[in-house]
């Protein structure tokens, strides 16, 4: 089994907690499907844990938040600084959401409010450039959104491999073993749908009768997955 690290920026709410667990229980059932042989194990970082060191684990993901990357909160830059220490030691690191903005941010990017709006749904991603870890091949993705904030300017370095129509930045290589993908695909149909249900006030009656709309349609986690899971066992 490869030990990965799950640095978690938020935590799912008890509401929900009943349809899929907490973020790493989604990762987990992620990877037990797609990618087996990884033994996740939670690190509290919105709690106040962080590593001692980038070597505790062989490769680290970094979930997704309520929070944004620029909020100031006091957990945020230290795990900032340890991003860069997992990439000062090479090791392999996976950010999905809020921890694909951390990436960009923690490298020197920059992340900010899209003015696009919202991304909710199941949405496209095109992608632009091919890297070896994505195995097996496509062309293009559906896959869960839900996002306010995206990566706006690249971190010196940094190449950009998918987008999507509201998100140019929508799949990131930042170093060797480091990649950021801005979509979800830990996200199942039934936690999205709860989210945009009780969003709609914050994105629009309009935006979220379509989002539902398209959650009945096929999507594209396994390939997503498989490439993530490549990055992590790369180390």
């Amino acid at each position: 089994m490869t030990t990965i690290g799950v640095l978690e920026c938020d935590h799912v709410a008890d509401r929900h907690r009943g349809i899929a667990g907490d973020y790493t229980d989604m990762f987990a059932a992620l990877f037990a499907s797609h990618v087996p042989g990884l033994d996740l194990v939670p690190v509290d970082v919105v709690g106040g844990e962080l590593p001692a060191s980038p070597h505790d684990c062989a490769g680290w993901v970094c979930t997704g938040s309520r929070h944004s990357v620029y909020d100031g909160l006091d957990w945020i830059e230290p795990l900032a600084g340890f991003v860069r220490e997992v990439r000062d030691a090479g090791a392999p690191f996976a950010g999905v959401c809020f921890g694909h903005q951390l990436l960009a941010h923690a490298l020197g990017g920059e992340v900010a409010r899209a003015a696009s709006g919202w991304g909710a749904g199941v949405l496209r991603v095109t992608v632009e450039q091919r890297a070896p870890w994505m195995r097996p091949p496509a062309d293009a993705l559906a896959v869960h959104f839900m996002h306010q904030d995206q990566v706006v300017k690249l971190p010196p370095g940094a190449v950009a491999l998918g987008r999507a129509d509201h998100c140019p930045v929508a799949v990131m290589q930042a170093a060797p073993a480091m990649v950021g993908v801005q979509p979800h695909p830990e996200f199942t149909t039934a936690y999205t749908d709860a989210l945009l249900r009780e969003r709609v006030a914050r994105i629009g009656d309009e935006a979220v009768a379509a989002a539902r709309a398209g959650l009945s349609q096929p999507t594209d986690e396994a390939t997503v997955a498989r490439w993530l899971g490549q990055v992590l066992t790369s180390g």
